[in-house]
């Protein structure tokens, strides 16, 4: 019998999407290597570093079976949602929000864990659902509070950009689970009402400066305004090509601020130019083209959500970050996948890879429950 080389669990790989993302976290360890002076630490290297150890965390993560997922669904929503309570009661404070839980050997940031719990339980809750009840009360209002809850202990800590992307993935699972659209179109018209008196009423100061700065970042920029104008001119003097491997100035005379996190794309379009701009959204339509095809052919509901949801949590990092940097959104702190340096949010997108590529598994292995 002819056998290939290539052991069959390494051919078996998406490389389709695999190798594109390699690129890209090359691109992001180049970046963050011209950002730090022309050196690997403190942040290359760990980029680097991370994202193989995180990568082997996505491989075993696509290993486990449909059933394991389904059973671990409930049980790691309320470990996650106990975590967050913890950080409202002994959490670690920095630069003013109460975030993190300090467990000796790590820094942790819950609230990025629920991102990717959200939608498996929501999964997991409308697997269950009959499909008549789906549009029923049955299907709105449990759902409703297992996004509510985590959200409202974010929102407590405060961090608005991760509240609305728990808020976000969940509700588009829900959405596709074939929740009524006038349901969402309701909601989006309250939510026009609502928006004015929460502005007034329920955000922070700096929260207000932040929607402020965005509707007008040049009244004030060289306060409020400094980031995104910034931003704006590192990306406009990159121009088609760039300014060459380690020739940007914004970054390299720190006029830009946080060009490691999340500001990257704005440090990479200066030396990388257009062309690295185009590179970076053709990878990611790749990656997020790759998780909606494995969703569609996803051999069942509780799959199929679950790959969908995924992949509608990755968009959001990538959407609110590429608007933010341009200045088409508030800055909100949300990094840029795969590229900006950070622990915590490399860890939350591979574990979203990790399983689509479980459902894609799924998928070719249909029938099986392995």
């Amino acid at each position: 019998m002819n056998r290939s080389i290539v052991p069959e669990a390494v051919s078996r790989q998406p490389w389709s999407m695999l190798i594109p993302l390699f690129a890209l976290v090359g691109l992001g360890a180049a970046v963050l290597y011209s950002a730090a002076g022309g050196k690997l630490q403190p942040y290359a290297l760990s980029h680097v570093v991370r994202f193989c150890v995180f990568m082997v965390m996505a491989i075993v993560i696509s290993r486990m079976s449909r059933n394991l997922f389904r059973l671990a669904a409930y049980p790691v929503y309320a470990l996650i949602l106990v975590l967050l309570v913890l950080v409202e009661l002994i959490g670690a404070v920095g630069g003013g929000s109460q975030r993190w839980l300090n467990l000796g050997f790590m820094t942790l940031q819950p609230s990025e864990l629920m991102k990717p719990a959200i939608v498996l339980v929501l999964a997991r809750f409308y697997e269950t659902l009959p499909h008549s009840m789906t549009a029923s009360w049955r299907g709105l209002v449990p759902a409703a509070v297992l996004i509510g809850l985590p959200a409202l202990f974010v929102l407590i800590q405060p961090d608005l950009g991760t509240a609305t992307a728990v808020c976000f993935g969940g509700v588009v699972t829900m959405f596709l689970a074939g929740l009524p659209l006038w349901w969402f179109l309701s909601a989006g018209g309250a939510l026009v009402i609502i928006a004015p008196i929460a502005f007034f009423t329920l955000l922070h100061e700096y929260q207000r400066n932040r929607v402020l700065t965005f509707l007008d970042p040049e009244a004030d920029p060289l306060g409020t305004g400094y980031h995104i104008t910034q931003s704006k001119i590192a990306i406009g003097s990159g121009g088609i090509f760039g300014k060459g491997f380690g020739n940007g100035t914004q970054s390299h005379l720190q006029y830009l601020p946080e060009p490691h996190t999340d500001f990257v794309f704005a440090t990479m379009s200066e030396e990388w130019g257009l062309a690295g701009g185009l590179f970076v959204l053709f990878v990611f339509a790749m990656v997020l083209g790759w998780g909606m095809r494995v969703a569609r052919q996803a051999p069942d509901r509780f799959s199929s959500l679950l790959a969908a949801g995924m992949t509608a949590t990755m968009f959001f990092y990538v959407m609110i970050n590429l608007m933010m940097v341009m200045g088409l959104a508030p800055v909100v702190g949300i990094p840029l996948p795969f590229m900006s340096h950070g622990g915590t949010s490399m860890l939350t997108n591979m574990i979203c890879l990790g399983t689509i590529m479980a459902v894609h598994r799924w998928n070719r292995d249909r029938g099986s429950f392995r």
